[in-house]
This record gives C-alpha cells, sequence and structure tokens, in this order.
C-alpha cells in the first residue's frame, strides 16, 4: 500500500488485492483508490489487468442473486454504485444471463446493463429464461429456490468441487439399531 488517508488522495495497491463493500467485493493486483475532494471517502477505484490477473467484481443483489465481472480495467463510481468495465468485459448475472463487450457499465442499484462494441466485435448478451414456478401434487406453490454461490477453496485436492450439503437446517439423527453388528 502507497498513499494516506487525505481529501482528494490517490492510495495505490498492489499485490493480492481484495475490497470489499457490504456484499461488494473487488480482487486483483493492482488499484489506485480516489477519496472525495471534501472528505476522506472513496470516490471511486480503479481497478488495472496485470499479467498474472484480471480485475473481479462480485455483488449479491437484493434478491440475494450473485452477479460477477470480469475486464482489463475495472472502474468502480462508489458514489453512484456504477462498475464500468472495459476490454474483454464480461458479466454474468445468476438467473438472468451473461453479457461479453469492449465495454460494459452495471448500475449496481438497478441491474441495468449497458455494452459497447469497440473493435472487440458486437456486444453478446445471452438471457436466462424466466424461472416457471413448479406446482407440487397437492396444488400448493412450491418454495422459489434460492442459488449460493461456491465457496472459494471449497475445492478437493483434485480440483473437483466437493458437494454441498443437502440441508442446512438441522435434522433428526435415524435411529441406532438395536440388532448386533459383525465386527
Amino acid at each position: 500500500m502507497d498513499g494516506y488517508n487525505e481529501p482528494n488522495s490517490v492510495t495505490t495497491l498492489t499485490g493480492n488485492i481484495l475490497i470489499t463493500q457490504g456484499t461488494m467485493k473487488l480482487t486483483g493486483q493492482l488499484a489506485k483508490i480516489y477519496t472525495a475532494k471534501e472528505d476522506t471517502s472513496v470516490d471511486h477505484i480503479i481497478v488495472t489487468a496485470t499479467p498474472q490477473k484480471q480485475p473481479h467484481i462480485e455483488q449479491i443483489d437484493d434478491n440475494g442473486n450473485l452477479m460477477t465481472g470480469d475486464a482489463d480495467q475495472l472502474y468502480y463510481d462508489n458514489v453512484n454504485g456504477i462498475a464500468i468495465l472495459t476490454g474483454h468485459a464480461h458479466i454474468w448475472q445468476a438467473t438472468k444471463g451473461e453479457s461479453f463487450g469492449a465495454k460494459l457499465t452495471y448500475n449496481q442499484q438497478t441491474g441495468y446493463i449497458v455494452g459497447e462494441s469497440g473493435n472487440e466485435g458486437p456486444v453478446h448478451m445471452t438471457f436466462l429464461p424466466k424461472q416457471k414456478p413448479v406446482t407440487p401434487k397437492n396444488g400448493a406453490p412450491a418454495a422459489k429456490p434460492t442459488t449460493t454461490p461456491a465457496k472459494p477453496g471449497s475445492t478437493t485436492p483434485s480440483g473437483a468441487t466437493k458437494p454441498a450439503s443437502a440441508s442446512s437446517s438441522p435434522t433428526t439423527p435415524a435411529p441406532a439399531s438395536s440388532a448386533p453388528t459383525k465386527g
């Protein structure tokens, strides 16, 4: 880290960077944090790609859906909650779809995305179909399924992802058998 916490200043972070605010996470290898002119609040952050790593952003929205994004440069406007991903930009939204383009602007409050093609070809967007509610045999509406993002580091030594537990609610253990077992 190189900088200080003063109004109208810039702090440079290098190395394995993780910046968090609420459910939002920014990661990368090189970041500059710009403070507001009138106080020490964060005005905006610029995370730039290095040969080792592209900047990455992720956030869980108010509905519990994960949004992730990667690009050569990530500009985050902290005042307005807008992320601008430039250069080989990719945004993925759980339950909504994904977008690719030279420049993608994502409004974190509304989920609105603007794509620009530049010289990287057209903007590509894939929209997932709207999920239909499943009605069980008894006619009552089914509970809405939720998706939880995989936790970093939850892989086996072979690199395969560990299966999620079947339920996070407490269960009653099966009764022990009174029959003798062979040893």
